[in-house]
């Protein structure tokens, strides 16, 4: 039995997996959901042992429903598949969930060289956060990149965006329901060679980003 299902939504994710899945915990399993990828996203995830999970609706948040229902374990975990940060890192979230000191935990990004984070992409996160902090009683600095949490806690949250607003509608409707959330450093470094960001890889993408946050505050 797997002390933890982690999710890693991927799109064109095949150069970053094998330095994603080397950092494996012991006993979690690990739940790649190919997101329409071109490349051998899937092949390799299935090469280092991970589940695969095909989603063909487009967004992150399709992604991220789809490995959930897909996994089994009492608790779940989010991660990208960038090679971004690690794996390893969510252990320290998963004990403060098993333990009870949190409903989730989440991440908060820090970064360990210049020009790892973009700066429209960092300052559309820091803005959006902000206003987070305003509309609850959530005191988090980041959009929760990586989170842990019951996997029935999550599915009875019943997120309902399927793109990139996931995360924000989540802390939204977390903070609502009353979840103790707790937001732990985790290292954040330049994205695996090869791949290129949906997001923060240039202006646009962080607008588009931006209009599906919008949908979610209105």
């Amino acid at each position: 039995m797997s002390i933890c299902d982690v999710v890693i939504p991927c799109r064109d994710e095949a150069a970053a997996l094998p330095l994603v899945l080397a950092h494996v915990p012991a006993d979690w399993n690990v739940i790649v959901v190919d997101n329409g990828s071109t490349d051998a996203t899937a092949d390799v995830a299935r090469r280092f042992g991970a589940s695969v999970v095909t989603e063909p609706r487009p967004g992150y948040g399709a992604a991220v429903h789809a490995g959930m229902l897909a996994a089994t374990a009492e608790h779940v975990a989010v991660i990208d598949g960038d090679a971004s940060m690690r794996l390893d890192e969510l252990v320290p979230m998963l004990d403060l969930v098993r333990s009870g000191a949190a409903t989730m935990a989440v991440g908060r990004r820090r970064p360990v060289g210049r020009g790892v984070w973009p700066w429209h992409a960092r300052a559309g996160t820091k803005l959006l956060a902000t206003m987070i902090r305003r509309r609850s009683d959530v005191p988090i600095h980041d959009l929760a990149p990586m989170r842990v949490c019951r996997r029935q806690d999550l599915l009875d949250l019943d997120v309902q965006d399927r793109r990139f607003g996931y995360p924000l509608e989540l802390m939204l409707k977390a903070s609502r329901t009353g979840w103790t959330i707790r937001e732990i450093d985790v290292s954040y470094d330049r994205r695996a060679a090869g791949t290129s960001s949906k997001v923060s890889g240039s202006l646009t993408g962080t607008l588009k980003v931006a209009q599906d946050f919008a949908k979610v505050l209105r």
